[in-house]
Formats: structure tokens, C-alpha cells, sequence
């Protein structure tokens, strides 16, 4: 069995390594689980334990349903706080609506449901997760620091591939392992 998910790769730019380094600094009192800028991706699905044998298959729906549908560019914009600001969880970056995106995740989700391969039932909600809040004493400092994004146009993203990643959870932080790269 791995742990699995698939997803779009995210290199991180100067301005995108500033608002997390200001967000760091912002909140360094806090407890919060700050992402690897290398770890940085958008996943369109995430399916946990798989076994082996349905890894190589998913490979297969990816190629299938992916591979030449076109690369694009996306635009991180915004930031903000899954669950809510009094009890925030997760502290993201937002993707600018792009139907793109939003077809590429479809691409994805068709195939693997076509295939009677079970994945998480939730609305496609692209972002970029910079951080995991294990606990915050001042929600004030965070508002203000993720206001000061609310408009703001972080950085361009070429979207070249779809990666299938195996996730392996160290004590030191998830490690993602490519299993897969289809060319879009």
C-alpha cells in the first residue's frame, strides 16, 4: 500500500517565497506547521492507501485522459484560512478562477470514477496550503497578515504536467515522491 495523490507542481517564486517568509515572521510565536516550498503543489485528488496493483491503472487513466490536453498558466492570488478565522486550520494561497484548472481536476476525477476507483467527494476548491495551524494565540496578526494579500497577484504558474506522488509521512515532514509525470 502508498499513500497517493495527484497533483500539479507549483515552483515557488520570489514573490511567493516572500509572502511565506512574511507570513513566518508575522506568526513565528505561533504553532503552525509551515509547507516546504518544494512540497508546494495543487492536488486535484488525493486517494491515501492504494495498493500496487491500482497504482500502475491510475498511471494508465492519466495518460489516457491528460496527456496532450494542454498546458496553461495559472495565477496564485489571494490568501486565506480553511475552517474559519476564530479557529483557522489550514492557511492558504488561492488560484484565480480558471477553467482550466477546473477541467483538468474533471480529466482526473471522470477517470478515476469511470474506473470504479473511490476518491474524497468534496467541491475542487484549488489553492496552495503554506501552512497547518496546530495552535494560534493572536487570530488578529493572522487576519491582518492575510489581508494584506487579499487582492494581490502573487505569482504566474506554468502548468506543464499532472503528477501521481507518493506520499511518505516523516517525522521530519511529508515526503513526495513522483511515481508518475504525464506531460499535458
Amino acid at each position: 500500500m502508498k499513500r497517493i495523490f495527484i497533483a500539479v507542481k507549483v515552483e515557488a517564486g520570489i514573490n511567493l517565497l516572500n509572502m511565506i517568509s512574511s507570513l513566518k515572521s508575522g506568526l513565528e510565536n505561533e504553532k503552525i506547521s509551515w509547507t516546504n516550498p518544494d512540497n508546494i503543489h495543487i492536488t486535484l485528488a488525493f486517494l491515501g492507501d492504494t495498493k500496487e496493483k491500482q497504482i500502475k491503472s491510475i498511471g494508465a487513466i492519466l495518460k489516457e485522459k491528460c496527456e496532450g490536453s494542454g498546458s496553461f498558466e495559472l495565477i496564485l492570488k489571494g490568501s486565506g484560512v480553511f475552517k474559519s478565522l476564530n479557529d483557522p486550520r489550514i492557511i492558504w494561497t488561492g488560484i484565480e478562477l480558471s477553467e482550466k484548472i477546473i477541467q483538468l481536476n474533471q480529466l482526473v476525477k471522470t477517470g478515476l470514477t469511470e474506473s470504479g476507483i473511490v476518491i474524497e467527494d468534496r467541491p475542487f476548491k484549488p489553492h496552495l496550503t503554506l501552512g497547518r495551524v496546530k495552535h494560534i494565540g493572536d487570530t488578529g496578526v493572522l487576519k491582518r497578515l492575510l489581508e494584506s494579500y487579499n487582492d494581490t497577484e502573487i505569482q504566474k504558474v506554468p502548468v506543464n504536467e499532472v503528477i501521481l506522488y507518493e506520499s511518505i509521512l516523516l517525522y521530519t515532514g511529508p515526503l513526495y515522491k513522483p511515481i508518475v509525470k504525464i506531460a499535458l
